[in-house]
């Protein structure tokens, strides 16, 4: 026997990278994508956007899952978080701020499909005019990316 290493995210399963790379550490979402697209057997859509809108609902809603990843201002343990993102009308919204918390609830109430969704945040540091991450938010996104290469694309199957 031996174990065999497979993608188990496909084209059902959308990453939105949100984020700023002229922004620095605000970039993290983008920079994410970026790295995860060129990862052997990737082939799920990427989107890529300054902020989270009430149009992105609709695309998110054909969908089985979404993922969201975004820069975090603030301590984390290990440098990241992942989390499963919940349905809620519970937010504030401005014309500057859509939490994925909100586009789910859109989905929910404006096409009735409330996909599987998470939200992978990665801890940045800076955050001014810069078209470069932080050393610190670049050693957060490459464990990160090996969380999410081991725990959520690939899977070991036994091949018998």
């Amino acid at each position: 026997m031996k174990n065999v290493v497979r993608p188990v995210l496909g084209p059902d399963t959308l990453l939105f990278g949100i984020g700023n790379c002229g922004r620095s550490d605000d970039g993290l979402g983008w920079a994410f994508l970026d790295r995860i697209q060129n990862e052997t057997g990737f082939n799920s859509p990427v989107e890529y956007r300054y902020q989270l809108q009430v149009e992105d609902a609709a695309q998110i809603a054909r969908m089985q899952r979404v993922i969201f990843i975004d820069s975090y201002k603030g301590d984390l343990p290990g440098g990241f978080r992942w989390k499963t993102c919940t349905a809620s009308e519970n937010f504030e919204f401005t014309t500057h701020v859509l939490p994925p918390r909100g586009v789910m609830h859109y989905c929910k109430t404006l096409f009735g499909n409330t996909p599987r969704a998470d939200i992978l945040m990665i801890q940045g540091r800076e955050w001014g005019l810069r078209n470069a991450l932080s050393d610190d938010a670049a050693g957060n996104l490459e464990k990160a990316l090996d969380f999410f290469l081991r725990n959520i694309l690939y899977q070991n199957d036994r091949d018998v």
